[in-house]
């Protein structure tokens, strides 16, 4: 025994001198969430999101946030260790809530509804615990077995012919795609390779890439723009085909299209009709492009992605007449069914063509039972799929067919209601029929009074909408997408738009109406373009982000810009022209970067005052001319009492650093050689007083500079880089 005790004394003092006795790391603590957590933890989620959707309506609808808010919110790395639950938990209202657009909301009347329901969300919470990937029917028979059902389930509902369906003898089914994009997408390559292998019969000497290069498909004028991108992942030709006065893609049009495509040697293979378009809910006539389509051996997809559900509702049937010469028709069960994303319901006439266009089969992925069994693989782009069906099929036997309907039919009346809203006001018109739930109004007068109207409804946070622009025309889109709008909410929501009507209105009254937005609005307002507009033009976005669509760099376009822009003659005198200019030079002496719609703004201002001609010098915009000073100098003469914009103090700060002007640009109303250096002793500026702005932020008043070593003297005027402002030397 003494001597174990003797050998344990000494391990003791050999790990000691290793320095390993009692000085290892404590173990982080565990905080990886366990069953018994989760029961707890999952119905402390289940309260909240329950408490979520109730108080909705209490939230602000459109976030008051900038891009990159959450960086500052968050670590930039990944934690080492777990956190407690109770952390991250808290972290959902502080970094995640104030970033979050509200799209349950009722006040959330933008794009169009993209709803959600108890049983949808219950059925997505088994799905994500089973897990299960459906990409053959052995990798998970219950995935492929219930798509198949729901799909004949919904197909009956909208009153789909027989041959959609799986039960029915022939080909035909129904598959969930993601969105109603991919379907159109999955559609089109089905049709290109139709058309490849039709055509490589009768001409066998052609291979596949020259037949594809003379395909051409063709949708409306008002289709969304994932028809334009699937022609473009497809490498194939689109034809836009102009619709008629309602919005509607005609039997003659298509005609004419494919017989002028026919004489140029092209090959038109596939349409995409819509059935509720993205701009105005508006419907092509089926019944009319369909035998065209059947006569030219074209493929007919239906886009039904709103409207779609719609159909569960016999009264809306009527747009469907012509379906029957479809070969694929799609909508989406995410926007108005109470499904939340991503779930896109999508049937074929003949699956034949899905499987030779999309079949891989290694032998890693066959199983006994292939080609007996469906297996959705062959269906899609992607190999495996979602357990999707799931969520759909406890909504459809929560709701039943008769409650669906009543929600649909509910959101219509809902529409209807605010469409009357609408005509009871003179200053307002709706362009375009209402369809569905959707209405599209603006008010009397140029496109830029709805455009102001929208963007002041926007920044507000009380309700958001997005634009569409219809033949020229810019119209608000109006939307009842949430299952809890009610009557009370859509007359709060007239109030105000009525309230900021009349200020918009009162506002253009006051002066000259102008077709522009002011720059300073630009500058002050920070919701300036978050709206998405919804152009409805051939070979453009049709949905373009007025934030992000064009921000230039200073160093290129801008100059670019103002060398044109210093050959045009102008119709301006005096203090407009000063004015004008003072605009022009705060655009490019600035830092900040401005929106598409702010410099657009300029261009008009521009466009509307060169019509007159006047020859002498005043009319012409006199050069914009940027030096960099190299050597440190110093301003002479004394600034008219002026008030700065706040971005002003830090030009100045480096500008005139201590008395001395170092490296810095200026820009000048005259030429370069107006400046002269004058090399008298330094003196410090005599008098900065900060406190002043006649707008209300924070200012900056400058007296008096008195003049030091390198003064520069000179004949015209001096611009603060920032914000434009003029400031006159006193003789």
């Amino acid at each position: 025994m003494p001597r174990a005790r003797c050998t344990d004394e000494m391990s003791t003092v050999h790990l000691s001198a290793l320095g390993r006795c009692d000085r290892s790391p404590s173990p982080a603590p565990n905080h990886i969430m366990d069953a018994g957590e989760y029961r707890r933890r999952g119905y402390e989620m289940v309260e909240y999101i329950a408490d979520y959707l109730e108080n909705i309506r209490e939230r602000r609808v459109f976030p008051d946030v900038k891009p990159g808010y959450m960086r500052e919110l968050i670590p930039s790395e990944a934690p080492e260790h777990s956190e407690p639950w109770d952390d991250i938990f808290r972290d959902v209202e502080r970094v995640i809530m104030p970033g979050v657009t509200h799209w349950q909301s009722p006040n959330m009347h933008a794009y169009f509804p993209a709803l959600t329901s108890y049983p949808s969300l219950l059925g997505d919470m088994l799905a994500d615990a089973i897990n299960c990937l459906g990409f053959t029917w052995a990798s998970s028979p219950a995935v492929t077995e219930l798509e198949m059902i729901v799909m004949d389930w919904i197909g009956k509902m909208i009153n789909l012919p027989p041959e959609f369906l799986h039960s029915s003898p022939g080909d035909g089914g129904g598959v969930i795609q993601t969105t109603a994009s991919e379907a159109t997408f999955v559609s089109l390559l089905a049709a290109r390779t139709e058309a490849i292998q039709t055509h490589q019969l009768r001409f066998p000497d052609l291979d596949d890439a020259e037949i594809n290069s003379r395909l051409v498909g063709y949708c409306s004028d008002q289709a969304h723009s994932s028809v334009e991108k699937a022609g473009l992942i497809g490498l194939v030709k689109m034809r836009y085909i102009e619709s008629d006065e309602k919005l509607s893609m005609r039997g003659d049009e298509l005609a004419a299209a494919i017989t002028s495509d026919r004489e140029k040697g092209l090959i038109p293979f596939f349409l995409c009709a819509t059935l509720g378009t993205t701009g105005a809910c508006s419907f092509d006539n089926l019944e009319e492009l369909g035998p065209i389509c059947e006569k030219e051996n074209i493929w007919m997809h239906v886009d039904a992605a709103y409207a779609g559900a719609a159909l569960i509702c016999p009264e809306f049937r009527t747009f469907m007449k012509g379906v029957e010469y479809a070969k694929s028709f799609a909508f989406n069960a995410s926007k108005w069914l109470l499904v939340h994303f991503d779930c896109t319901c999508m049937w074929v006439k003949n699956s034949g063509s899905l499987h030779r266009t999309f079949n891989v089969d290694p032998i890693y992925l066959q199983h006994e039972n292939t080609g007996i069994a469906i297996d959705y693989m062959h269906w899609q782009i992607g190999l495996s799929k979602r357990f999707r069906a799931l969520k759909v099929w406890f909504v459809l036997r929560n709701y039943g067919i008769v409650g669906l309907q009543s929600h649909i039919r509910e959101s219509v009346r809902m529409a209807a209601k605010f469409e009357a809203f609408v005509h009871s006001d003179p200053r307002f018109e709706i362009p375009y029929e209402r369809h569905m739930g959707m209405v599209v109004f603006r008010l009397i007068g140029e496109n830029e009074l709805t455009e102001k109207l929208l963007k002041k409804l926007n920044s507000s946070g009380q309700l958001h909408c997005v634009p569409a622009s219809l033949r020229g025309t810019y119209v608000i889109r109006f939307t009842v997408t949430s299952p809890h709008t009610t009557v009370e909410d859509l007359t709060r929501n007239w109030s105000f738009i009525r309230h900021v009507a009349s200020e918009v209105l009162a506002s253009t009254a006051s002066v000259e109406h102008k077709t522009r937005v002011p720059l300073k609005e630009t500058r002050k307002n920070p919701n300036f373009g978050t709206s998405l507009l919804l152009a409805n033009s051939p070979m453009s976005p049709k949905i373009v982000n007025g934030s992000f669509a064009a921000i230039f760099d200073n160093n290129d376009v801008l100059y670019e810009f103002a060398k044109k822009l210093q050959q045009l003659k102008l119709d301006v005198k005096d203090s407009p022209g000063r004015a004008m200019r003072r605009r022009i030079r705060g655009m490019l002496m600035s830092g900040k970067h401005y929106s598409l719609d702010s410099r657009m703004d300029l261009v008009q201002s521009v466009a509307a005052s060169k019509d007159q001609d006047d020859d002498s010098k005043e009319n012409h915009l006199p050069p914009m001319r940027e030096s960099s000073m190299e050597s440190a100098n110093n301003f002479d003469g004394s600034y008219n009492l002026q008030t700065l914009d706040t971005a002003c103090q830090t030009e100045l700060d480096l500008l005139f650093n201590g008395g001395n002007l170092r490296h810095r640009s200026l820009s000048v109303d005259g030429n370069m050689d107006d400046l002269v250096a004058d090399t008298r002793g330094p003196k410090k500026i005599n008098e900065v007083l900060s406190v002043h702005n006649a707008e209300g932020g924070k200012g900056l008043m400058v007296r008096e500079l008195e003049r030091g070593t390198g003064a520069l003297r000179q004949q015209g005027t001096v611009y603060c880089r920032h914000c434009g402002t003029e400031f006159a030397a006193n003789r």
